[in-house]
């Protein structure tokens, strides 16, 4: 994203109505010691495709409506409390066909009952107003919450719930429902290690709640249930969004374009180790104060920080570098193009196929830095195995704009076709969550981005001469998108054609060159 181009008004706000959502932390005693339940996302979904996750969903109007009809519900004080109960039992026999008998035990739900509920959720209330299926109002315990950050369109309250099985749990039966397609039992110290390695791909929270009981469960000795007393009893730890192992991400208030209103920084390193610190944008004393609160978490580990790396030059990326030095001393390293917009603080420019090593910790990473312009001059890309930091070449929520004056639109598309040919596991981009199926992001960017291009063309071709008319022609599968944007983008896409000789342009009116 670029600046926002005037005339536009920016929401400073993230909204405030979280919804309420509820995920379940199943663990058993195995073989190889405490084990939890995870369940694999399908591709086709929304949120976190693709992922390893724990059982669960949104609460909605059923599991309201139950609080009024089961009577273990009425001890709840809290009316949302009490619906994240029932509609975690519901969502258990929905996604694992789990019913949970009494506190500790769980056993298959009825084929038929099954099928009933996932074809209505309502039909969960009646068969335990009926007496068909149990209600434990007392199996779960609330381990902690996590709501979802301020760079997501929508935003969820989530309420992890706890529950430690006791004797045989039956296997999950994943017939019928459509969100998961696979499962495992495995020690959080296994998942952990495959996350480390980039095998597998685990949301945020989950990653934090699996850490903390690696490490507490030594203390409790192997007692889950002290262990997730304990968690449950204390506040929620200020909250670390680990995108990927070495990759946390710290969104920063900033003016950018709508619906964005945070820049995605991101702390790359790994524990007790050197970090630098991409796109530090604080521009006030809120994106300095969670700056500061990410790095002084790092230092307490025994890390380092040894530079801030602006990706462009563009406000929403740049910081106050009065700001970030009150912070820190590092050094700021930057392509030559961004290096010019800051008038000789730079000390490393960064070049194409330039290694940043950050040694330390665990053992030295290493970030591959990529040259991408097209979105602006000197835009840096950073990658290795664990994904893309693409910086403001895709977008997890809204567009990417390329600007006319500086942007250049068949630069930006050569370099997507880059991009998606390096196959990052993951892409981190400065706007909007993390993006799980990197091929297909980018695939889907170019593909719109090229049929746009072509239609921009068309438009000159069937003889519109005026900006006006012809964004009106290749934008009309897009009614919703914003007038002022839409015009840049159809003038960024004339430069290019002109720039390839295909049009030429005469008193502000655009032609097929050489009259053709």
């Amino acid at each position: 994203m670029s600046e926002v181009p005037e005339g536009i008004v920016v929401s400073e706000t993230a909204p405030s109505d979280a919804r309420p959502s509820a995920s379940l932390m199943l663990t058993r005693s195995g073989e190889s010691g405490l084990e939890v339940l995870l369940a694999h996302r399908v591709d086709e979904l929304a949120a976190f495709p693709g992922y390893w996750a724990f059982p669960g969903g949104g609460i909605g109007k059923v599991d309201r409506n139950a609080v009024e009809k089961i009577s273990a519900l009425s001890d709840f004080k809290d009316p949302i409390e009490a619906a994240t109960h029932a509609g975690m039992h519901r969502e258990l026999i929905e996604e694992m066909g789990f019913i949970i008998s009494s506190p500790g035990i769980v056993e298959s739900a009825e084929t038929e009952t099954r099928k009933a509920i996932l074809e209505d959720k309502s039909a969960w209330m009646k068969a335990v107003v009926d007496g068909q299926v149990p209600f434990c109002a007392d199996a779960l315990i609330e381990l902690t919450r996590r709501t979802t950050p301020e760079f997501a369109s929508m935003r969820f309250e989530n309420r992890f719930m706890f529950m430690h099985c006791k004797g045989e749990v039956p296997e999950p039966a994943l017939d019928g429902q459509t969100e998961f397609d696979g499962f495992r039992w495995v020690t959080p110290a296994e998942v952990l290690s495959e996350w480390k390695a980039h095998q597998i791909k685990l949301p945020p929270p989950i990653v934090t709640i699996l850490m903390e009981v690696e490490e507490l469960l030594p203390e409790f000795n192997g007692d889950i249930g002290a262990l997730s007393a304990d968690i449950s009893s204390r506040a929620p730890a200020e909250r670390t969004i680990l995108f990927a192992h070495g990759v946390e991400c710290i969104p920063v208030p900033t003016t950018t374009l709508p619906p964005a209103t945070t820049t995605n920084c991101y702390l790359l390193g790994i524990p007790g180790g050197e970090h630098i610190l991409v796109d530090p944008a604080i521009r006030n004393e809120e994106g300095k104060q969670r700056i500061t609160a990410a790095i002084q978490r790092m230092e307490a580990k025994g890390g380092k920080l040894i530079a801030y790396l602006f990706t462009h030059r563009h406000l929403d990326h740049l910081g106050d570098l009065t700001l970030l030095k009150e912070i820190s001393d590092a050094e700021i390293w930057a392509s030559a193009e961004t290096a010019a917009a800051l008038s000789g603080h730079v000390r490393r420019i960064i070049m194409d196929a330039d290694f940043i090593v950050l040694s330390g910790g665990e053992g030295a990473i290493m970030w591959r830095a990529l040259i991408t312009p097209g979105h602006c001059p000197g835009h840096v890309c950073l990658i290795n195995d664990s994904g893309l930091i693409a910086g403001d070449m895709i977008a997890g929520m809204g567009t990417i704009l390329i600007p006319p004056v500086e942007g250049r639109m068949e630069e930006y598309l050569q370099q997507l076709q880059r991009l998606k040919g390096l196959e990052p596991h993951l892409l981190f981009p400065s706007h909007g969550p993390i993006l799980s199926l990197p091929q297909q992001t980018l695939s889907n960017y170019i593909e719109h981005r090229e049929k746009r291009h072509d239609k921009v063309l068309m438009a000159v071709e069937s003889g519109l001469e005026e900006l006006a008319d012809i964004t009106i022609f290749a934008y009309e599968d897009t009614p919703a998108a914003h007038p002022i944007l839409a015009r840049q983008q159809t003038l960024s896409h004339l430069l290019a054609w002109q720039r390839v000789g295909k049009v030429s342009m005469d008193s502000d009116l655009w032609r097929l060159a050489g009259g053709g």
